[in-house]
């Protein structure tokens, strides 16, 4: 992990009153980061200091050795909530291939350790601060609280889900009796092979708990006319999934969709990333909502602001745009919060994020968006959109 300048009376506050985390046994090339930054682990790694107090994401990938390849495998994380001068203490599992916390819970050996921090001090890497700024930015509205609520129960975030088959066939009689060909015959087309697979299922307890997204978009016993209002307008299905998740406090739903987000773009998982357009596609498209929920949409823009701000350019072509997602959504968003009724504040903010939004992707959302394609403006460099 490379040094960072930094004055030095600063370094000693943040050592003395910055959590630390002691990370024992991690292998040698084993990726791994804390919040936006990772690296690869060298021979005196034994963890990282002057982690500011707060939440944090921990990840981590294990690596074969250069001479069998140095492939990197998938990667794990885990949403942590430090606090000022808390040491956390793990130990590498060869087996398992993950952080062990356990050694956290013997007060004895943590105090042993914070005993010894000062000898331990040269083996530490530094928290990468040229990064704080950004993570807080992507997760000023998540708690611990949420990231708990939403993260596996096993804890643990990983990039590949972990399969298990949903039937337990281990002899030919077991298939038959389920109907489903023998394997004692080579396959004679790609779907014959298909149908020989087993079907798979998500290992209990390492599934993201993503609030539900309700399906029915409207109440029960509407009218045909209240249906087609509320497959327009979301706000329903908003409010039903406020209530059931978030009825304490609406604003949370905000630290979901950054939740959404750090998993699929430092976790590497796609189900983060489908998610994360599906709720922003409920918030976005939620016309009488955002008469009632100012603070909600106020913070929404806020969150999307640094959100996207963080994704190149690019990356909407490869994967958001490919459906005109984003580009369409946005619009409704923007055609919604001019309506009428809507608080002038977040008007003003809608058309000021509008124009950076057309300024810094050249997109035009007063198009007409029938074509599959992201419709591009020209914007001169240097000129602001009004």
């Amino acid at each position: 992990m490379a040094s960072v300048d930094m004055d030095p009376d600063v370094a000693r506050r943040l050592f003395e009153e910055g959590a630390t985390l002691v990370l024992l046994g991690v292998p040698q090339g084993t990726e791994l980061g804390i919040d936006y930054k990772s690296w690869k682990v060298g021979p005196r790694f034994r963890g990282v200091k002057m982690i500011p107090p707060g939440l944090h994401f921990l990840h981590y990938s294990s690596s074969n050795p250069a001479h069998i390849g140095g492939e990197t495998g998938p990667k794990t994380g885990l949403f942590l909530t430090l606090k000022q001068r808390e040491i956390l203490l793990a130990n590498w599992d060869p087996k398992e291939e993950d952080l062990d916390f356990s050694a956290s819970e013997n007060e004895e050996e943590v105090n042993r350790v914070r005993a010894n921090l000062q000898d331990l001090d040269p083996f530490l890497g530094p928290y990468p601060y040229e990064v704080m700024r950004k993570w807080v930015s992507l997760t000023d509205r998540l708690t611990q609280d949420v990231a708990n609520q939403l993260q596996p129960l096993s804890g643990r975030v990983c990039a590949f889900c972990d399969v298990i088959p949903e039937l337990q066939l281990k002899h030919t009689k077991d298939r038959e009796e389920q109907n489903l060909p023998k394997n004692d015959v080579a396959c004679q087309s790609m779907k014959e092979g298909l149908d020989k697979l087993p079907l798979m299922k998500q290992r209990e307890g390492t599934e993201l708990r993503f609030s539900n997204i309700p399906s029915q978009t409207y109440p029960p016993g509407a009218t045909p006319a209240q249906i087609t209002q509320c497959s327009l307008d979301l706000s329903y299905a908003l409010a039903t999934l406020l209530e059931k998740h978030y009825k304490l406090q609406p604003l949370n739903v905000l630290g979901e969709l950054q939740f959404a987000f750090v998993c699929f773009v430092i976790g590497n998982v796609y189900d983060g990333f489908e998610h994360w357009k599906r709720l922003l596609a409920l918030l976005c498209r939620s016309e009488d909502a955002m008469r009632s929920h100012k603070e909600l949409y106020l913070g929404l823009i806020a969150v999307l602001y640094h959100q996207l701000g963080e994704i190149p350019p690019d990356f909407f072509v490869d994967i958001v745009s490919q459906d005109n997602f984003l580009t369409s959504t946005l619009q409704d968003f923007f055609q919604f919060a001019i309506g009428p009724g809507v608080d002038s504040t977040l008007r003003k903010r809608a058309e000021k994020f509008k124009a950076h939004l057309t300024k810094k992707f050249r997109w035009d959302f007063d198009a007409d968006l029938e074509d599959c394609a992201p419709v591009v403006v020209e914007v001169l460099e240097g000129v602001t959109p009004e």
